[in-house]
Formats: structure tokens, C-alpha cells, sequence
């Protein structure tokens, strides 16, 4: 007899479904997020389970890596793609972990890539310098509008992390105006510092991969940019095609058409944000200082707005990005842009 084991996990406990080959419910429990008893739970049926569903949901690293260690063959759920009957009257946690089991029994299930143990920790730490720098952003905006607020007149971006706090109490007359500042100040100065050493981390453990430095080829597309996409990408492998990675970028449309009529938009969501972000960055670069990028991005403006013209460059350069990876080959604009 086979069995399919669904786990519905949430930020404290776990709820279990396991059906066997013909879809009989075999066994249920709510169990605490503690590895030994989730084990424990699974143990008698773990010689002829097909496979473990884990929900794709903000803490699934640890229950995936210890069932992985044990030797259970282990799906993450893909949330966003999955979507139940709208009938439905009552849904639970007991209904979803066996929806979860059933739809891999059945072979419909969408599922998610599990990024490898080992590269994990190095992506969610440029990860987490992307929110530092965006938490930097933050704080220099607020000085801008302080200072434009009771000066009249313009601080550069570049000149604001340059300042210390000693220097910003002559540039204002009011004791709590000047606190505020200081405040602004002191916290740019703290996480530039913060975002230099997680970059030099992630530049040592990166900058002899192949791709990463294939990569830095593609105008725009610079240290952080690279090793963004390298990360985010993982296995070049697992995109059939260059359509379905331009399409993980969030590079293409996501419209719903009917008689060739828009009938409105599907998930606009789906796919990877951080390569979303990364892409438009290399395209706002890219139409500076390349010139096949700029009349392509010129041509594309000139038909419609900005944002669809950099998100059109985006998608040129992903698709580039693409081949370079996968072939670890340098960039040629000749085949990007004719």
C-alpha cells in the first residue's frame, strides 16, 4: 500500500493528513512544530510513503530539510498557484493537509522549488541587504523632506551619506529639528556600515562562480545585480525554456484574454520578486550607458510610458541573462537586440 502525507504548517504547530493509494483518509493529528514528534507521527508509515507535501509558507526550511534528512521524498506546495473550490462552505486545517496529500496523489499538485540547504543562507543575506539598503532609502528621504521643509532648498542623496552628526546641528536652528536629523543620520551612517560587510561577505563566497562573473557581461548588471540573479536563480536547469524564466522574473504580461478581448489580469505576483527588482535596475542602467539598450528603450518610449518601456528592457535583458547563464557565455547585444 502507498501513502501521501500532506502537512499543513503553520507558526506553532503542524496539522497532519495521510491517505493511502485509493484516497482513504489513514491517519490525522495536530501535532506542536517540534521535528522529533512530527518523526514520530509519520514513522509507521514512512517505508511506502510516496511523498510529504509541506505548504510553501514563511518557516518551511526546517520542517522540509529534517524530513529530507530522514529520507522522505518531500514536495513544497506552491500556495499561489494552488486554488480550491470556490464552493466550498467550511475549509480547515484538517481538510487543507488532506487536499495537500490528495492532489499529489492525483498528480495535480504545483509545486515550488527547494532551493539547496548550503546556497540558502548566502541568498537570504543579500536578501536581507536589500531591506537594509531600503530601510537606508527611507532614512535619507526623511532627512530630504526635513531639510527641504524648513531650509526651502535641495539635499543630495550622495551628500546626505557623507554627513555625521556633528555636523548637522549649525544646519538647523530649532533643538528638535536638529534631534531629528541626527537621528536620520546616525541610522544611515549605522546601516552603510551594515551593508558594506554583508557585501563583502556574499563577494568572497561568489565572485568565482562562472556565472556570476558571465553575468557582470550584461550592461547594467553590475557586483550586487549579479549576485542577486545568480542566487535567486539557483539551477538554470529547472526553466525549460527562456520564456519560463523571463516569466519567473515577472517579465512578462499576466493579462486574461477572451475573443481576444482583456477580460482582466491573472496573478501579477507570481514569480520572483527579488529578480523583478533586479532586472528594472539593470534596465534603468542599461538605457544610460549602452547604446543598442538605449534606442531600444527610446523606440519602446515613444509607443507608450516609462514603466512599460523599462519593464520591456527588463524582459530584453532577462532573456539575455538566460543564455549567458545557462550557456556561461558572454554577452552579445547583436543577439539581444538585432
Amino acid at each position: 500500500m502507498k501513502y501521501y502525507a500532506g502537512l499543513d504548517l503553520h507558526s506553532n504547530n503542524t496539522y497532519l493528513g495521510i491517505l493511502d493509494e485509493k484516497g482513504t483518509k489513514v491517519y490525522k493529528a495536530k501535532v506542536p512544530n517540534h521535528l522529533p514528534m512530527i518523526l514520530r507521527a509519520l514513522r509507521s508509515y514512512q517505508e511506502s510513503m510516496v511523498g510529504a507535501v509541506v505548504e510553501s509558507t514563511f518557516n518551511w526550511y526546517w520542517l522540509v530539510d529534517g524530513l529530507m534528512e530522514e529520507g522522505y521524498k518531500v514536495h513544497l506546495a506552491n500556495p499561489a498557484a494552488i486554488k480550491q473550490y470556490e464552493g466550498l462552505k467550511h475549509t480547515n486545517d484538517y481538510y487543507d493537509a488532506f487536499y495537500l496529500a490528495d492532489l499529489l496523489r492525483l498528480g495535480l499538485l504545483k509545486e515550488g522549488h527547494i532551493y539547496p540547504k548550503k546556497e540558502r543562507a548566502v541568498r537570504d543575506l543579500l536578501r536581507k541587504r536589500l531591506m537594509l539598503v531600503q530601510q537606508r532609502t527611507s532614512h535619507i528621504l526623511s532627512f530630504q523632506t526635513l531639510y527641504n521643509r524648513e531650509k526651502g532648498s535641495k539635499f543630495a542623496s550622495n551628500d546626505v551619506k557623507k554627513l555625521r552628526e556633528e555636523e548637522i546641528e549649525p544646519l538647523f536652528s530649532d533643538e528638535y529639528v536638529c534631534l531629528s536629523a541626527q537621528a536620520n543620520v546616525s541610522l544611515i551612517r549605522f546601516l552603510t556600515k551594515k551593508i558594506k560587510e554583508l557585501e563583502t561577505a556574499v563577494l568572497d563566497c561568489m565572485k568565482v562562480l562562472p556565472e556570476f562573473v558571465k553575468l557582470k557581461t550584461v550592461p547594467g548588471i553590475g557586483d550586487i545585480l549579479a549576485l542577486t540573479i545568480s542566487l535567486e536563480t539557483g539551477d538554470i536547469r529547472r526553466f525549460p525554456k527562456v520564456g519560463n524564466y523571463s516569466s519567473y522574473c515577472r517579465c512578462v504580461s499576466s493579462q486574461r484574454l477572451s475573443n481576444e478581448k482583456k477580460k482582466g489580469e491573472n496573478n501579477r505576483k507570481n514569480g520572483n520578486k527579488y529578480l523583478s527588482w533586479a532586472f528594472v535596475e539593470a534596465a534603468n542602467f542599461a538605457r544610460r550607458y549602452c547604446p543598442s539598450a538605449k534606442r531600444f528603450y527610446n523606440r519602446k518610449l515613444s509607443k507608450t510610458h516609462k514603466i512599460v518601456a523599462i519593464k520591456a528592457l527588463a524582459h530584453k535583458l532577462a532573456r539575455a541573462s538566460f543564455f549567458v547563464i545557462r550557456d556561461r557565455v558572454d554577452y552579445d547585444p547583436t543577439k539581444a537586440f538585432g
